[in-house]
């Protein structure tokens, strides 16, 4: 039987290009974007390809939204053998700019949308025997840099969470894995910093592999946490 996969933020960036990772791989994908337009146009390119896909609905920092959409992908496929926690969002601006309401909207996609979600399918991954949760976090959940203050909160608590996440997943056979992703060539930053030099940053695809290759790890083997950097990584030593 065929691995169901749900993808947050699957409808572009990083997401897209893990969605068609996970599909060539022969992984029934659940693209999930809170751009359900842009959700349904991956799908709609997965299954022209041949592959099992379908688009839902999600803003992942909303529990009932959540609830609805891991009993659909239940209720329609029977089981969720991986979930991938991708959605992110930013704003770039200095600490006495950031309103209260923009703080709290990045820690709950970013933060609260992980933890719903994982909180969502531990109980079908625990009934049917395992599954996998990746949880994509960045450089930023390592070191910081000026003007980032609630990205930087948000993937820092990622990380750790991730890592709780992995000692309560263990008894279980749920495997969980943080993927510290360095800049990649993706909407979440060429639309914000137009200027950027694109050749420090790595194509969305290699990250997207990194991620099937944790999944291609042999059962007795969990990887806690990996970095994946572009060779001229400029946000780490």
């Amino acid at each position: 039987m065929q691995k169901v996969a749900i993808v947050t933020g699957g409808g572009r960036g990083l997401g897209e290009a893990i969605c068609h990772a996970l599909a060539d791989a022969g992984i029934t994908t659940v693209v999930a974007d809170i751009r359900v337009e842009l959700a349904e146009k991956v799908a709609q390119d997965l299954r022209q390809n041949g592959k099992d896909a379908i688009a839902v609905s999600l803003d992942v920092a909303d529990s009932e939204q959540v609830a609805t959409v891991t009993d659909k992908v239940i209720s329609q496929y029977g089981k969720v053998d991986v979930l991938v926690n991708n959605a992110g969002i930013d704003l770039t601006v200095p600490l006495e700019e950031m309103p209260v309401q923009e703080w709290n909207r990045i820690l709950g996609v970013n933060l609260t949308g992980p933890f719903l979600m994982s909180q969502a399918v531990f109980p079908t991954m625990k009934s049917q025997g395992g599954g996998y949760i990746v949880n994509i976090t960045s450089t930023a959940a390592k070191r910081a840099w000026a003007n980032a203050s609630a990205y930087h909160a948000s993937k820092w608590g990622l990380l750790g969470f991730s890592h709780a996440l992995h000692v309560e997943g263990r008894p279980h056979n749920i495997k969980v894995t943080a993927v510290v992703a360095g800049g990649m060539q993706t909407p979440f930053l060429t639309e914000r910093f137009p200027d950027i030099d694109m050749t420090t940053l790595q194509d969305p695809k290699n990250v997207a592999q990194t991620v099937l290759y944790l999944l291609m790890q042999p059962a007795e083997t969990v990887i806690a946490e990996i970095m994946v950097l572009p060779m001229k990584e400029s946000s780490w030593p």
